[in-house]
């Protein structure tokens, strides 16, 4: 059994252990015909229509894919027999990274800041512009969090593992 959410819609998946493509999702039966076209497109036949799948983006870690189905894009998650039991024990987020405060890497100076205190970030955001060896360097975030207190400022000289921002 699998849960699947796309675009905000829940489905349970279970295929068939013969290894056809076929199973049920919410209890209905469905069978599909598959053919890959590339590693990342998929022409698929199911109750007679036709789709064009194409992969877009896949994160492993965060189990989601995004897809283009006739065009359309989709956004999915899924979650294993595993991820549900952990989840239902209260476990589902212990995979979840914290940072608790992002440091300077190496000297340098701040060119600029890039949030404020109380901002929601996400992981990937840019943080801080730290110069460095005649380097703008930008500093980003390891993980989602809020800002909590920000420790330095523009033009600042900071030193290396130096405390820029605390999050929490």
């Amino acid at each position: 059994m699998l849960k699947v959410n796309i675009n905000n819609n829940e489905y349970a998946v279970d295929f068939k252990q013969n290894g056809q493509l076929s199973g049920k999702v919410n209890n209905q039966n469905f069978e599909l015909d598959i053919i890959k076209k590339s590693e990342v497109s998929f022409h698929l036949l199911k109750d007679n229509k036709s789709y064009n799948i194409e992969i877009v983006e896949v994160d492993r870690d965060k189990k989601t894919i995004e897809l283009r189905i006739n065009g359309i894009p989709y956004s999915g998650k899924a979650y294993s027999e595993m991820d549900l039991l952990l989840k239902k024990m209260g476990m589902d987020n212990f995979a979840t990274k914290k940072i608790k405060e992002l440091k300077a890497p190496m000297p340098g100076l701040v060119l600029n800041i890039l949030v404020k205190e109380g901002d929601e970030i996400k992981e990937g955001d840019k943080l801080v512009v730290l110069e460095a060896m005649k380097m703008e360097n930008n500093l980003k975030a390891d993980a989602d969090a809020k800002v909590k207190s920000i420790n330095c400022t523009k033009s600042m000289a900071v030193e290396k593992n130096e405390v820029l921002i605390v999050f929490e």
